[in-house]
């Protein structure tokens, strides 16, 4: 069978078993991965017992405990591999506002892995307040960074004419927002191979991101930030969007700031660029305290804290720039 078809053929089962686990009630929040160690640590969570242990905690498990057709359907699907005389899932699968997402099973150590986690649920929370105080439709929109998909799919679902680009240079990352967008039942998210928007064309209503923003020595695509503590990526995301986004067109923003000394430099890289491309902004911390374990790394040594911040930024030349 050629690649072609063994991908489709796996892709298929993929999205068969989606509905499935949709349908029988599967549920589960996924967690950071220091809280994840610390959870499948704890006596007796050493072997899944159920199906969420198996989507979920990506416990090693007997193919006993699942039941047939959801074995068959890994086994199509490919997500199968040998742990010792048990199993594991290669695959996550988490699920928010009644959608099922599926990514990359814990722990997220491959390059190309597709990461999920309370920061996944934090954008989504900011985008939804968002569009429930746009004022105008949003006709062509762009996630830049889309991971598994679930901002481009909500963005298709309160915009249900528009055009909606889910951006990513991860592979596996373009494969799951496929999945997952079908799986959402959206018609109107076409994932693109893109670095930022350089393999795009014309203008947006609405660019949204949730960009790496760690510094990560491995050079993991859903981690590393690049530059000065990881801000490298969120402060390109800025230049690319302020040059593309049409007239009161918008840039939504999440992002993790390593803040150094009582300062914000993320924050001192952007605003004059937006000022002086005739955007007004609001700035706000959503969380000043994330991922704190990650100050013990060498990377952070000047760091006081990570906060997760959400900048939103209109372009309008009559409105004067604000924090």
């Amino acid at each position: 069978m050629a690649n072609a078809d063994r991908n489709a053929e796996a892709d298929a089962a993929l999205l068969e078993l989606g509905t499935l686990l949709k349908r029988q009630g599967y549920r589960h929040i996924t967690v950071t991965p220091a809280t994840h160690a610390r959870v499948n640590a704890r006596p007796g969570n050493e072997v899944a017992r159920d199906v969420r242990d198996v989507f979920g905690w990506s416990r090693p498990f007997s193919p006993s405990i699942l039941p047939a057709n959801v074995l068959e359907l890994m086994e199509r699907a490919d997500v199968l591999t040998q742990h010792g005389d048990l199993f594991r899932s290669t695959i996550r699968a988490s699920t928010i506002d009644g959608d099922l997402f599926f990514h990359s099973a814990y722990p997220t150590d491959q390059a190309d892995a597709v990461f999920f986690g309370p920061d996944t649920y934090r954008y989504l929370s900011a985008l939804q307040q968002y569009l429930r105080h746009a004022g105008s439709p949003v006709t062509r929109a762009a996630d830049i960074g889309c991971g598994a998909g679930p901002a481009a799919v909500l963005l298709a679902r309160h915009n249900v004419h528009a055009e909606v680009l889910a951006l990513d240079i991860n592979d596996e990352a373009l494969r799951y927002t496929r999945l997952n967008a079908r799986l959402a039942n959206v018609s109107n998210v076409t994932a693109t191979r893109s670095n930022l928007l350089g393999d795009t064309e014309g203008e947006f209503d609405l660019i949204v991101s949730n960009p790496p923003y760690m510094a990560d020595e491995a050079h993991r695509h859903y981690r590393d930030g690049g530059g000065a503590l990881g801000s490298g990526l969120s402060v390109a995301i800025v230049e690319a969007a302020i040059t593309r986004l049409r007239e009161e067109g918008s840039l939504l923003l999440y992002t993790g700031v390593a803040m150094v000394e009582g300062q914000d430099p993320f924050l001192s890289a952007v605003t004059s660029r937006l000022r002086d491309a005739g955007f007004a902004w609001h700035y706000v911390e959503m969380d000043p305290d994330v991922f704190g374990e990650e100050l013990e790394s060498p990377a952070y040594v000047r760091a006081e804290r990570i906060a997760a911040v959400v900048l939103t930024a209109t372009r309008d030349p009559s409105e004067v720039g604000h924090a």
